[in-house]
């Protein structure tokens, strides 16, 4: 009997090892696969040699000839899509509107699915309607913020002012953003408190250097945790979990204690919701806010501030662009004038090398990542519910069909020849379809407004010579390389 017990184990356990290699009917291509780890490994070692998961993406992209291939990370199954006319229909069909619901995922909140990023179904749809709806109400794309952006560009402005050498750009940009986010959401200024502000952002950095977007090795063998900790990249998130939990835990309590019938920030707003609801069948929660919260705070800080950090950097490296961009910024906007949103439209050099430098190096080089809601069919291949999307947006940016000369930097791409902008084409920065960066007017306001404010009054170069190298950091968001600049106050005649 024991005999038959143990063939009987060990017919299984070979039937189970066959299964984690198999690939599902009518896949696209991919890989061969390893029992067990799937393609991990595989992806582990492409990405270190090449330089980003993104990267290795495109690499078997090239690779297959095709612009779906198929991978197994863990017990995951994974398409990965390339190219603009199928990354637009996973941003739009109702079938890939999902997300996974994975490790990962639920230890980005404390161990739940919660917030409006990460979420979907009813929850989701509840969630970010109401989110939207009143953010918008709170001032997302009206003067409210014009004036809030304005008012942070002149503290900015004038602490630059102060210090003008050996600067790192991306810590200032970082506390001015979540100023004017954390004014509308939840009444507090990080800047105020310099000491929290560089912890927090240093976890920031360090998550995003830590993981890709299919969550690494934690994600694809979660037991890691137990005898890997910080290899694996567990110690740094639970850190930073806690942290934030425990920030936005004291700033919600305060609204409690302070609050009225007069809506101050959006807290103030989910909190009055949250009385009207039933508590037995509202998914208007306190973990919920706090799910939010840190949803606004992972997605609106390091995005926007590494965002602006390339685009001063590409600047920078090429000084006959910053020449024109002084020489038009001087035809409109007066010394020092801090522009206002109606200025778009009179500076389309500046709004033409914003749009360059996201194409350029876009901090989300790789979207997704999206689950599969029903069987389906994608490009003539069989795509399976619950199988992993993610979507290579570096494939469109860096289309050579497209774009001629894709690793030029040259802001004249999205100038017709009389100079008028050509607004965002052949782009996809903010997504589409109903995951669309709900932020996306706080940020493009946010970006003009600062970085047309900054060359308005300084000619800036780098501190050392020669800058850095162009080369990115690569994570689950794209980051310069550290350096320092120096700022050179203009005198405009």
């Amino acid at each position: 009997m024991s005999l038959f017990i143990a063939y009987c184990f060990f017919v299984i356990s070979i039937l189970y090892l066959i299964s984690t290699v198999t690939k599902p009917s009518k896949c696209p291509p991919g890989p061969c696969r390893w029992p067990i780890v799937g393609n991990t490994f595989l992806m582990k070692k492409l990405s270190e040699k090449l330089g980003g998961q993104y990267k290795a993406l495109i690499k078997l992209h090239q690779d297959y000839k095709s612009n779906i291939i198929s991978l197994k990370l863990g017990s995951d199954e994974y398409i990965v899509v390339f190219g603009r006319k199928l990354v637009q229909q996973v941003f739009i069909r109702n079938e890939f509107q999902g997300r996974p619901d994975d490790f990962f995922i639920r230890l980005r909140t404390m161990g739940s699915r919660k917030g409006i990023t990460m979420t979907d179904g009813k929850l989701w749809q509840e969630q970010r309607n109401f989110t939207e709806r009143q953010l918008k109400q709170l001032g997302f794309g009206k003067l409210v913020t014009e004036n809030l952006i304005k008012n942070k560009l002149h503290e900015l402005l004038n602490s630059l002012d102060n210090q003008r050498e050996n600067i790192s750009l991306n810590k200032v940009f970082s506390a001015s953003f979540l100023d004017v986010l954390w004014t509308i959401t939840g009444g507090k200024q990080f800047s105020k408190d310099g000491d929290k502000l560089d912890e927090l952002l240093q976890l920031l950095r360090a998550r995003c250097g830590a993981f890709d977007m299919a969550g690494g090795l934690l994600n694809q063998f979660p037991w890691l945790r137990f005898v890997a900790p910080d290899y694996c990249g567990y110690t740094g998130i639970q850190s930073l979990n806690v942290k934030l939990f425990e920030l936005f835990q004291g700033i919600i309590s305060e609204h409690k204690k302070t609050i009225t019938n007069d809506m101050r920030d959006f807290i103030d707003v989910y909190l009055h919701e949250m009385e009207s609801s039933n508590p037995d069948t509202s998914t208007f929660t306190d973990d919920q806010l706090i799910a939010i919260c840190l949803d606004f705070f992972l997605a609106g800080t390091l995005t926007t501030s590494n965002t602006l950090d390339f685009a001063v950097l590409a600047t920078i490296n090429n000084p006959k662009v910053q020449q024109k961009l002084h020489e038009e910024i001087d035809k409109v906007l007066k010394c020092n004038q801090i522009p206002s949103i109606e200025d778009k439209t009179k500076l389309p050099y500046v709004e033409a090398l914003l749009q360059e430098s996201q194409r350029f190096q876009h901090i989300v080089p790789t979207a997704g990542p999206r689950r599969v809601l029903k069987n389906t069919t994608l490009d003539g291949y069989h795509i399976s519910k619950n199988t992993i999307v993610l979507m290579s947006l570096r494939s469109i940016h860096y289309d050579k069909a497209r774009w001629n000369d894709p690793e030029v930097f040259r802001p004249e791409r999205f100038l017709t020849e009389d100079g008028k902008l050509i607004h965002d084409e052949g782009l996809c920065i903010f997504g589409l379809g109903k995951r669309r960066c709900p932020g996306e007017v706080l940020v493009k306001s946010f970006l003009f407004s600062t970085f047309t404010a900054l060359f308005n009054r300084y000619k800036i170069t780098f501190s050392d010579d020669p800058g850095p190298t162009s080369m990115p950091k690569a994570g689950i968001l794209l980051t310069p390389q550290p350096y320092t600049v120096n700022l050179e106050v203009r005198k405009v005649q």
